[in-house]
């Protein structure tokens, strides 16, 4: 399979007196041909993303325990089942589970039954995913996991495809979902009841469906060039189905945790400079009024609307039903639908400021708590699960735990590669380097404000959607060390020990956590072994 050419396919250039002769050189500078069969382009992915599957569902209901924030999301989920929206359980609703009775619910009468509501601090979507396991599974550990199994397998897949499509490359493509699936965060996230495996996942995917439209736009643009007369700013490129879902998948992404905002901005930003690189690189005299014209209203359909069209439908369950927390149905339903309209988004916004209140003075002190400059660093993880055993492991004392870390030759790698992404950018103005760039630096920098202002509770499982760009910048910095498909034969092969070093490194670092990564019974020492910072890991 051949490897994408890294060089000199960086920020367009645009022809100085275009002329229809170089028409042909234009499609291929604004779309470059996509790499090899069609069919290794998905099946090299996928057989990637089943090799994930395999990991993430193999005992996938271990630890039987209600692990870390599992008490409060995968209790929410079948709340949404059984009432619409989240309902407040009884004080030993964990332990009832774990015998298998469901019978969890604190008691309200059919016409109180907003007294039962549950004060919660995010939005339903992540619940409801996590309802679609417990609804075809059960109220089990591997019912409540299911959805979260099942989006990290996914997420793998679209992290393949991604990347095969901004690298021109099935191989590189295929490394990145590879890397994907044996991080440690990710992957115990994927195995966890909690929210941050699906932010992630829709934020990925609507980077995947801008780096479409990306292509889809950039094809359009090409074939205007050859048959149409050059003005000074181009033509309408049409509604652009594929910014249109990531809209909706960003949307998506603020509908499980609010810190999806974060990324809605930074790529709608993103997306229009593209837009307008694109009019330069024909040579338009006016690329940014065109993109301002042509681009810009179609972009706040796809970005705006869109987004927040996705958002209010996850909190459908709270309009439509009486037991929502501030939901205020009687008053509601009193005055007829207009006022039911009105009075029920009036309570909706409420309920929105009170939740952004909390968020805001959020600071009460946890054990595993973490400041966002270590992230990367992996210095401070989560413990999301741990027993001593008596018996097990065939030794005196026995640990059963689940860290949710990151596998440390990816992460430090990773940090590297942002530090080449950026280099890469300010020398080359690459479009890849900086699509991966903002992407993290709009996910990362705002926790540093309420890190310092506010003094707020934050974990390192935050970085969750900011992992697929830590991914991507290994890929391309993958790609550059492989260099061209046609550099000498000692070139390539210095460039694919290293990658491919680099590689095994990583598998083999996930292996060597797996243990703690899955709740193996093991021995109290094996377990000790495998805590890296022992200040910081325990």
């Amino acid at each position: 399979m051949a490897v994408t050419d890294f060089t000199n396919k960086g920020f367009e250039q645009p022809d100085p007196s275009p002329t229809r002769e170089s028409a042909r050189s234009v499609r291929d500078r604004l779309v470059p041909p996509m790499p090899g069969s069609a069919l290794w382009g998905w099946l090299g992915p996928a057989l990637v993303a089943a090799f994930g599957a395999i990991l993430r569902f193999v005992d996938l209901s271990r630890p039987k325990a209600v692990m870390f924030d599992e008490t409060y999301y995968a209790k929410d989920g079948f709340a949404l089942l059984n009432f619409g929206t989240e309902h407040t359980p009884v004080d030993n609703a964990n332990a009832l589970l774990l015998q298998g009775n469901t019978d969890i619910w604190q008691r309200c009468a059919a016409d109180q039954l907003e007294k039962c509501a549950s004060y919660v601090v995010h939005p339903p979507l992540g619940k409801w995913m996590i309802a679609l396991g417990e609804q075809i599974f059960g109220m089990t550990p591997f019912g409540w996991r299911f959805a979260a199994a099942l989006t990290g397998v996914v997420s793998i897949l679209v992290m393949a495809r991604v990347a095969r499509r901004m690298t021109r490359s099935t191989l590189l493509g295929c490394l990145a979902g590879l890397l994907l699936a044996v991080d440690g965060q990710h992957f115990v996230l994927s195995r966890t009841a909690l929210l941050d495996i699906f932010l992630m996942f829709w934020v990925l995917a609507g980077f995947a469906c801008l780096v479409t439209d990306r292509d889809r736009a950039r094809a359009r643009l090409a074939a205007w060039y050859e048959t149409s007369p050059l003005d000074e700013h181009g033509p309408w490129l049409g509604w652009r189905p594929w910014r249109i879902a990531a809209g909706v998948c960003l949307g998506a992404a603020c509908a499980v945790k609010w810190s999806g905002i974060f990324f809605l901005i930074a790529l709608a930003i993103m997306s229009l400079v593209w837009d307008a690189g694109a009019r330069k690189a024909v040579g338009l005299r006016r690329p940014y009024g065109g993109a301002a014209s042509k681009d810009l209203p179609t972009a706040l359909t796809a970005m705006a609307l869109a987004p927040a069209v996705a958002y209010m439908a996850s909190w459908s369950g709270w309009f439509a039903t009486a037991g929502g927390w501030g939901r205020n149905w009687e008053r509601a339903t009193s005055h007829g639908p207009a006022y039911f309209v009105f009075d029920s988004i009036r309570s909706w916004l409420a309920y929105h400021f009170q939740v952004l209140g909390f968020h805001n003075g959020l600071s009460t002190p946890h054990n595993y708590q973490s400041e966002p400059w270590s992230w990367p660093l992996l210095l401070r993880p989560v413990a999301f699960f741990y027993e001593s055993p008596k018996t097990g492991c065939g030794a005196q004392n026995c640990s059963q735990a689940v860290l949710g870390v990151g596998t440390p030759i990816i992460w430090y790698g990773g940090l590297a590669a942002l530090v080449a992404m950026f280099t890469w950018y300010v020398s080359a103005r690459d479009w890849r380097a900086g699509a991966v760039l903002l992407p993290y630096i709009a996910g990362w920098l705002p926790w540093f404000y309420w890190a310092i202002a506010d003094n707020r509770t934050m974990f390192l499982f935050y970085t969750a959607p900011m992992e697929p760009f830590m991914i991507l910048a290994l890929t391309l910095a993958a790609g550059l060390v492989l260099g061209r498909a046609d550099a000498p034969p000692r070139r390539r092969m210095v460039g694919g020990v290293v990658v491919g070093s680099f590689t095994l490194l990583a598998v083999l670092n996930f292996w060597w956590l797996y243990p703690v990564l899955t709740a193996e019974i093991i021995p109290y020492t094996d377990w000790s072994a495998r805590m890296l910072f022992k200040k910081g890991w325990i």
